[in-house]
Order: C-alpha cells, then structure tokens, then sequence
C-alpha cells in the first residue's frame, strides 16, 4: 500500500525526496572518493616510494607538513646514513631480502641528452643493485644493475620507461647499448625499466638511475643517504624495523638514554599523514549532508500531513470497519518510511554513479564501500521514522465520526 501511495504521485514523490537523494548522493560519492583515495595513497604512492614490505632508514622522516622548527633543527644536527652503516644492518637482518643503499634527498633533475634529442628535468639517483628488489622492478629492456657496476664505477645508466620511450621515439630496446650524456657525462645504457604507471597523473617512470659509485662522481655524496630494506612478507616488517634500530644505535654508537639520531620508517608516516587531510574533510561532511536531511525530512512530513489532510475521509472509512490507531499510524508511519527509503536508495544509485564517472574521467579513483551504503540505507529510513511519526499520529488520533464528515 506504501509503495503504491508513492507510484500514484510519482512527480510529488520525486520532488518531496530530492534533499535526501542530493545529501545521500553526496555523502556516497565523497566518501568514494576519500576511501579510493586512502587505498591508492597506500598501495600506489607508499609502495613507490618505500616499496612494499619494505622500511628505510633515513635521517629525516617521512613527516610532510608536521615537523616544527625546532624538531626540524634537530634533525639537520643529525650525522648522515652512510654507507658504513649497512654492515650492520645487514649483520642484524640476516632474513631481509634485500638491503640496498640510494642517494637522499634532494633528489637532482637533469637533462638526458642522446644525439639531437633531449628530455628534459629527469630525476637521477644512485642506488646499489639491491634496490632494484626492494623497488620490484621488471625490466622493459636490458638487464639489471650489478654489484660489480657499482663496485667498479662504471659509466651506466638505468632509464625510467618514459624517458626511453621519448628519446628513443617509442622504440625502448633501441635503447640499450646507447650512449646517452646527462650532467654532460657520457653514460651507456645498460637497461630499460618497466612502466610503474602514473600517480594523479604524475608519471612515476621519468628518472635516470646510476650505479651509486658514479651517481656520486658526478654528484658528489650527498648529505643524506637511505638505507632501503626488504622483508620476506608484511609480518616481519615490525620486528625487521626494531632490529634495525637497534643495529644503527650501535652503528652511531648512542648511549641507552640518547635519542635515536636518525628515523626508521616506512610508508604509513606518509599515509597517516594523508588520513590526517581527509579526517578534516569527514568533519565537513556530517554538517553538509545533515542540513540536507534535515530539510528533506521536513518536505516528507509536511506532504505527509497534507496526505493526512487529503485522505481524511478514508481514514474515517478504515476507523468506521474496524482499524485500530495502531493501524492507522503504521499505514502512514510506512509510507514515510518507504518515501525515505526510496530517497536513500536514490539517492546511493546518484552517488555510486558520481563515484563511477569521478574514476573513469579523473585520476582519482572512487571506491564505494559497504558502510556507506549500509549509512545511506539507514540515513533514508530514520529520515522516514523521524519525520513521519507525527503525520501518522495525527492521523491515528482522528475522530472516526469527523473524519466521516470531510470531504
């Protein structure tokens, strides 16, 4: 009967729920793209930067936007990663996968110069051979960096997918063997990194990596350097990371009560501090979609008492034959109830549909979770029991012998 009370005015119906389509709608799509955007900081930006199942050892944290002054002060007070710390990382991670040595940041930008063309502001670094593991990289073209390369300061390179792809006109074998000139050091190609893909539309293959020994011939040593290291899975990161702490407090020969002068971390500082960005955007939401119920949980009693007022003859009828109020306030408490909920699911058909478009014309991506949807669902029925309750007790406290009366 609730259903067919809505199918009979369908455009009054329609008109009545669109504050709770828009706020459901809105809450849906929001939280898509917040819940997309939390997956992809982890599994797309973190895994990049650290690499999966892996942590660093660094002399600055992975802290955008939370180190103050002082703390920062601190940390230039720091002595660097050198390389003399990794003997005693690796003695103290026997199980690690892999534990590899890069230069720190800044990282330099560079032109990559072979014969008359140019690709220019390319990242470079240097890095041992293990970080090619740590970094889970596959190769387009070529073969991977060695020890011996790095041992023996040999003038190679290793060229993200995009700056082969451009220099070489889309042909990255072409690539290998080459002699390209990058910080006007002439420099062979030994390999051609796979595509790892784009981040919000930054390309994560736009780099030039070298041997460590000649990235720092050319460069100099850098005043940070990180040391990289994989475990075998997720689970042996916490204790791989506490094994390494304690490996470097012996490596910078710290007293007991000294503090650690250097951080290990891995890339959940990076999402904790993205979560932190969208906890401010959860707090907004609340507001925004509650002042849209609000004033849809108003339009639905106050067509409901017009409904009330429009079928008081039929009330007086159902009274008259035996319909108790109880009858009567679930009659019309279910045709509230059923008008929200059909707001609700609306209104999640709106958001998901946002949520999709969002994904496909954006390089956000929006994933739509079972909570949000079970919230909107529960949003559209206390909306209906909150706002209807009064109708339908009014219209169970009418006088069967007045109502009979109306016309």
């Amino acid at each position: 009967m609730a259903l067919q009370a809505a199918w009979s005015h369908k455009l009054r119906s329609f008109f009545t729920l669109v504050g709770i389509i828009v706020s459901v709608a809105f809450l849906v799509a929001v939280v898509a793209v917040i819940q997309g955007m939390n997956a992809y900081v982890r599994d797309r930006i973190g895994g990049a930067i650290v690499g999966v199942n892996a942590f660093q050892v660094r002399r600055t944290p992975i802290a955008i936007g939370l180190i103050d002054d002082e703390e920062w002060r601190t940390i230039q007070r720091r002595p660097i990663i050198a390389p003399e710390d990794v003997p005693y990382v690796e003695r103290a991670l026997p199980d690690a996968r892999a534990i590899a040595l890069q230069s720190g940041w800044p990282t330099p930008q560079a032109d990559v110069v072979w014969r008359n063309r140019t690709v220019g502001d390319a990242f470079v670094f240097g890095v041992t051979a293990p970080y090619q593991i740590v970094q889970d990289y596959q190769f387009a073209a070529g073969d991977a960096l060695s020890d011996v390369d790095v041992r023996e300061r040999r003038p190679i390179a290793m060229l993200g997918y995009d700056v082969a792809d451009k220099l070489f006109d889309g042909n990255v074998a072409l690539a290998v063997g080459q002699r390209i000139r990058v910080q006007g050091e002439q420099l062979t190609v030994k390999g051609v990194i796979a595509k790892k893909g784009t981040v919000l539309g930054n390309s994560w293959d736009g780099f030039v990596m070298l041997p460590l020994s000649t990235f720092e011939t050319l460069y100099g040593r850098r005043k940070t350097s990180v040391i990289s290291v994989k475990m075998p899975d997720a689970l042996s990161v916490a204790s791989g990371m506490q094994r390494a702490e304690e490996a470097m407090r012996v490596a910078h020969r710290l007293r007991p009560s000294a503090p650690n002068d250097f951080t290990v971390d891995t890339a959940d500082a990076l999402v904790s501090f993205w979560k932190g960005l969208t906890r401010v955007l959860f707090t907004v939401i609340p507001a925004v979609v509650a002042i849209g119920i609000v004033v849809g949980g108003i339009v639905i009693m106050n067509i409901m008492l017009m409904s009330v007022n429009e079928r008081t003859r039929e009330i007086g009828i159902r009274k008259s034959l035996g319909a108790r109020r109880r009858d009567i306030l679930r009659q019309f408490l279910a045709e509230a109830v059923t008008l929200s909920v059909l707001g609700g699911l609306l209104g999640l058909g709106a958001g998901a549909g946002l949520a999709g478009v969002i994904n496909l014309a954006t390089p956000l991506p929006a994933r739509v979770t079972l909570w949000s949807v079970l919230l909107a669902l529960s949003l559209g029925a206390g909306v209906g029991i909150l706002f209807g309750v009064y109708p339908a007790a009014r219209a169970a406290r009418l006088d069967p012998i007045v109502a009979l009366r109306a016309e």
